[in-house]
């Protein structure tokens, strides 16, 4: 690592020039910046919420003074830390119903609901996180169980993923679902001519349709509660993996109150409504929100056999997977979207729904070379495909699912199958640049956890001890850079933060732990001792 000089050193060789007043000098730290060299610094000044300069501290302390000085103790800063795909609303959301992660059988779901039922007296009970591949019985449950403890409240539970849902029978009396129910983009399962009550993908919505409607005070509470944990783990910017009109509209105004610190890079959900409203709008954009982007499904999820496979299941020979977009609407939409001067993101996990996407866009981008249209999850990509990847078309990848799936995925995909699966290197290599993310809360928020899985492709008992398909794995610097400088090209904000430079906004990390230099191991353990934007510390 080297050091550089400021711009301004000038400044510093006239004994007569007054110092320029600054809001805040950072110092004692080793800072990566992330520019295009990934130089070191040790100190940078901000004003108006911008970086005004960086190099060594000696040359700035005679060069500016400061209102404040944050002295960080010889520890480490980098640029404040972007998630490229989560779900901010839903965490917060998670945090008001039962929360199943880590359940390690059905029983424990069970027993989950009624102490949380005891509790709250919910009269429509909510909740997510099970996954039945962490189960000794590693088999979608039924609901018989769930009727006899619940026979008149409704219950619906998602999956882990979010692409499946275990509903009792009175809530699949109150949303109509019977066996002769058609679902396109979905399916309610059947066994023995009965409903199990497991209901895939679109099959979900017609549940949705009759949960009710939070409180608007529920719903504000939900993204405070989402900040509040965002910026406890070193996350200056979110972009949230789809939302409606409303909730930006309730995010807009608790930026406008100062009560919303936290950026939010936000993805429309598909539907009629929010396209309606904002492509004849164009891009929209204030120093902490975006909307700019389009998200849509292709498919559904590896964990509940919902992604889309050119070939069947290694361990479902007659089974393939769920297409939710068809290719022929899909165009369609991609060229509305691109004639709006949006970006297009678009859920693929399966090689197929990857193949069919990466051909639509490659069509409806023929002519544009600045798209930035992003593959969310990229997951499982046929080796003939990798080559459609590059700055325009941009892997958004979620290295925590390697790692979480990377105990069942082989099963799923087969021994061939899987070498094109998570396969983070080769789409860098092809792409250039990756945008990292969690997809939380279906992952943790922590964002060292990302770094560790990118960098180890381990969990974190070290299993496998030599990396789950290690020759995979990311580099520390390409690491940090996908969750800094290339997810802010991902969101076309590359010019504003992602890295600690001269007119940059002074969003930045501190970290107790060196993780460019600390072993392998030390880095899942690094803590967050403080989170900046726009050079005021918000934890």
């Amino acid at each position: 690592m080297k050091y550089f000089i400021p711009s301004l050193l000038l400044l510093f060789f006239s004994c007569d020039t007054k110092k320029q007043e600054v809001d805040l000098l950072v110092k004692n730290a080793t800072i990566y910046t992330v520019n295009n060299s990934f130089e070191t610094a040790e100190a940078f000044v901000i004003s108006n919420g911008k970086i005004r300069d960086v190099g060594d501290l000696a040359i700035l302390e005679k060069t500016y003074h400061p209102k404040e000085v944050y002295d960080a103790n010889g520890k480490t800063i980098v640029p404040g830390l972007i998630d490229a795909h989560a779900h901010f609303y839903g965490l917060g959301l998670s945090l008001q119903q039962v929360d199943l992660v880590g359940t390690k059988s059905f029983q424990e779901v069970l027993d989950s609901l009624v102490a949380f039922q005891k509790k709250h007296s919910k009269k429509f009970i909510l909740g997510r996180g099970w996954d039945q591949n962490d189960w000794d019985v590693k088999e979608f449950p039924n609901n018989e169980e769930l009727d006899k403890l619940f026979p008149n409240t409704p219950v619906a539970i998602r999956r882990i993923d979010g692409h499946a849902m275990l509903v009792n029978s009175k809530t699949l009396q109150l949303a109509g679902i019977t066996p002769q129910t058609i679902i396109n983009g979905g399916e309610a399962l059947i066994k023995n001519g009965k409903l199990t009550g497991v209901l895939i993908d679109n099959a979900m919505e017609l549940v949705t349709k009759i949960i009710p409607e939070p409180t608007k005070e529920d719903k504000i509470k939900a993204l405070l509660d989402a900040q509040k944990i965002c910026l406890e783990n070193g996350l200056t910017t979110i972009d949230d993996a789809g939302l409606d009109k409303e909730i930006i509209d309730l995010i807009a105004t608790l930026q406008q109150e100062n009560k919303l610190k936290i950026r939010i890079y936000a993805m429309l959900s598909y539907n009629a409504q929010n396209l309606a409203y904002y492509l004849p709008k164009g891009p929209q954009k204030t120093d902490r929100l975006s909307v700019r982007s389009v998200k849509m499904y292709a498919d559904g999820a590896l964990g509940s056999r919902g992604a889309a496979l050119l070939k069947p299941y290694n361990d479902m020979p007659n089974h393939c997977g769920i297409i939710i977009s068809n290719e022929k609407p899909l165009h369609t939409i991609a060229q509305r979207v691109v004639e709006a001067g949006f970006q297009l993101n678009t859920h693929a996990i399966g090689d197929s729904a990857n193949r069919m996407v990466l051909k639509v866009y490659k069509q409806v981008l023929a002519t544009t070379d600045n798209a930035r249209w992003r593959i969310e999850h990229a997951q499982v990509v046929a080796p003939t495909d990798f080559k459609y990847f590059s700055k325009n078309i941009i892997p958004s990848i979620q290295p925590t699912h390697a790692t979480s799936d990377m105990y069942w995925a082989e099963d799923r995909l087969g021994s061939e199958r899987i070498k094109g699966a998570y396969a983070y290197k080769t789409l860098l290599k092809q792409a250039g640049i990756v945008a990292l993310g969690t997809d939380f809360p279906i992952e943790k928020v922590n964002p060292m956890l990302t770094f560790y899985a990118a960098i180890a492709r381990k969990d974190l008992n070290n299993y496998p001890e030599n990396g789950f398909f290690k020759e995979q794995a990311l580099t520390r610097e390409e690491a940090l850079k996908g969750m800094t400088i290339w997810a802010a090209y991902a969101n076309f904000e590359e010019n504003e933060k992602g890295s600690i430079e001269i007119g940059k906004w002074a969003d930045f990390t501190v970290l107790d732990t060196n993780i460019m230099q600390a072993s392998v191991e030390e880095t899942p353990k690094t803590k967050v001792i403080a989170t900046f934007i726009n050079g005021e510390r918000v934890f």
